[in-house]
C-alpha cells in the first residue's frame, strides 16, 4: 500500500454504522492501477511466466474471476485476475489458457483473498484452481457488521478509494475484451489484500477474528455442491402451475430449452423466457398456431422454433398419468414454517421463541442473523429437538447440521432456553 493509501485507510476506517465526522466529506479519489493495466495472458508461454512470477511472490494472493452470466450457458470463467506482492497484477484468459492447475499449485500454499468467495470458487475449480485456505472480504465485512458489503462500498468505506463502476454485468465472453473492461477487472484485485488487512484488524478489535477464520476454513473445505434435483421446478412463476399435466409441460419445455442453450452456448433465458414456459403450461396449446398466440412465443419466432416448443408440449400432453411429476418436491427436512401452527403448534412456538432469541443476539453482536446461525438449522432443531434438550444435546444437533464451533458457542444457550421454555 502506498503512503497515500495508508493515510486514506487510517482516516476512513471506522466502526460500522458510525457517521462520518463531516456531513460534507471530501470527494473520494478514484482508484488508479499502480502499474497500469497488465496485458491479457492467453498463451501457454505467457502463462508459464505468470506461474513463475506468482510462485516467487510473497504474502496473500488476491483472486477474482469474471463470468458471462446472462449471456452464456453455465458459469465458466472468462477472465481471472490475480495480484500478489512481488508479482504485481495479472489478467488471464481461461479461453486461451483453459488449464490453470499449474498456477493453482504455484500459489496453493498461499492464502487466497476473494470477495464473495462462494460465487467464484466453482468456476475457478473448473479450471484447476482450488485454494487450501482463503480470506473472504465480503464475509469478513458481514461479520464485522458493515451494512454495505459490495466490493466497491467496502473499498470506499474502509480504504477511502472509489472503484470504477459499470462493467460488472457485461458479456465477459467478448473477444477482444475492451480496454475499459480490463481496467475495471484489474482494479478489482488492486486493493483486495489491503482490504483484507484492514478487515482482519477490525475483526480482531471486535473479537471476531477467530469466527471469521472458522468460516473461511469451512468454505475452503466444502465439497462441490451436488447437482440440483429437478431444477425445472425453480422456473420463475412456477407457483402458478397447479396441475400435474401443466407441471409436465414446464418440465418438457425447460429440458428442451436447456438442451438448445447448451448446444448454442447461450443463457437459457435468451432461448426462451420462464414466463413463456409458464404461459404454455397454463394454456396447454393443442398446436403451434395456438402456441404462437401466447406471450413469449409469437414475436420474431420462426416456424421451426414454434414446432420445437410445441413438440415439447405434445410430449407432456401424451404422458400417462403415472408418468406425470408429483406436486412439490419431496421434503428433506421440516415443512414450510407457515404450516407449523396447524401441523405442530408446540413446534411452532419453539420456532417463534428461537427466532426471537437469534434476532436479539445477532443485533447484540452486530452481524446478520444468517451468519450467526442459518435459518434452516434453526428450523430443523425446532422441528425435531433432542428428546431431552440440554446444552450438550443441542450442541450435538447443531454440529450435525454443520454449524461452526463459534456459532455453537454463541447460540447453544439461547436455543436451549427456547426449547426448554416451550417444552414446559
Amino acid at each position: 500500500m502506498t503512503d497515500a493509501q495508508k493515510t486514506a485507510a487510517d482516516m476512513t476506517l471506522r466502526a460500522p454504522g458510525d457517521s462520518p465526522p463531516d456531513s460534507r466529506p471530501a470527494p473520494v479519489p478514484l482508484l488508479e492501477p499502480r502499474e497500469g493495466i497488465p496485458p491479457v495472458t492467453a498463451t501457454d508461454g505467457a502463462l508459464a511466466e505468470i506461474v513463475a512470477a506468482f510462485a516467487a511472490g510473497t504474502g496473500p494472493v488476491a483472486v477474482d474471476a469474471e463470468r458471462a452470466s446472462g449471456y452464456r450457458y453455465g458459469q465458466r470463467a472468462y477472465l481471472v485476475q490475480l495480484r500478489r506482492e512481488g508479482a504485481g497484477s495479472a489478467l488471464i484468459d481461461p479461453v486461451g489458457c483453459p488449464d490453470l492447475s499449474a498456477l493453482g499449485e504455484a500459489i496453493g500454499d498461499a492464502e487466497w483473498v476473494l470477495h464473495a468467495a462462494t460465487q467464484d470458487l466453482p468456476c475457478l475449480r473448473d479450471i484447476g484452481m482450488v485454494p487450501s485456505r482463503l480470506f473472504d472480504t465480503e464475509l469478513a465485512g458481514r461479520l464485522a457488521g458493515f451494512a454495505r458489503v459490495g466490493l466497491g462500498a467496502m473499498v470506499e468505506n474502509v480504504l477511502g478509494f472509489a472503484l470504477e463502476k459499470g462493467h460488472s454485468a457485461v458479456d465477459w465472453s467478448t473477444r477482444p475484451l475492451p480496454e475499459p473492461w480490463l481496467r475495471y477487472a484489474a482494479l478489482d484485485v488492486e486493493l483486495l489484500v489491503d482490504l483484507r488487512d484492514a478487515l482482519e484488524e477490525e475483526l480482531e478489535q471486535q473479537g471476531k477474528l477467530e469466527w471469521a477464520r472458522q468460516e473461511f476454513a469451512a468454505i475452503a473445505a466444502a465439497p462441490p455442491p451436488p447437482p440440483r434435483k429437478d431444477p425445472w421446478r425453480r422456473t420463475s412463476g412456477m407457483h402458478k402451475v397447479r396441475r400435474r399435466r401443466q407441471m409436465a409441460v414446464v418440465r418438457e419445455l425447460w429440458t428442451a430449452r436447456d438442451q438448445v442453450a447448451q448446444r448454442r452456448d447461450v443463457s437459457p433465458g435468451k432461448v426462451l423466457g420462464d414466463a413463456a414456459i409458464v404461459e404454455a403450461a397454463l394454456n396447454l396449446p393443442p398446436n403451434s398456431h395456438a402456441l404462437a398466440a401466447l406471450p413469449g412465443f409469437g414475436h420474431r419466432m420462426g416456424r421451426r422454433q414454434l414446432e420445437q416448443w410445441q413438440a415439447a408440449v405434445d410430449r407432456a400432453r401424451a404422458l400417462a398419468e403415472n408418468e406425470l411429476p408429483q406436486p412439490g418436491q419431496p421434503l428433506n427436512g421440516p415443512p414450510p414454517p407457515r404450516s407449523w401452527a396447524d401441523k405442530d403448534p408446540v413446534a411452532a412456538a419453539r420456532l417463534s421463541a428461537a427466532r426471537a432469541a437469534v434476532t436479539a443476539l445477532a443485533e447484540e453482536l452486530n452481524l446478520p442473523q444468517e451468519n450467526l446461525i442459518t435459518p434452516d438449522t434453526v428450523r430443523r432443531l425446532c422441528w425435531e429437538p433432542p428428546a431431552e434438550p440440554s446444552q450438550e444435546s443441542v450442541a450435538e444437533v447443531l454440529t450435525g447440521h454443520g454449524a461452526r464451533p463459534w456459532q455453537i458457542e454463541q447460540v447453544t444457550p439461547i436455543l436451549t432456553e427456547a426449547l426448554l421454555t416451550d417444552a414446559g
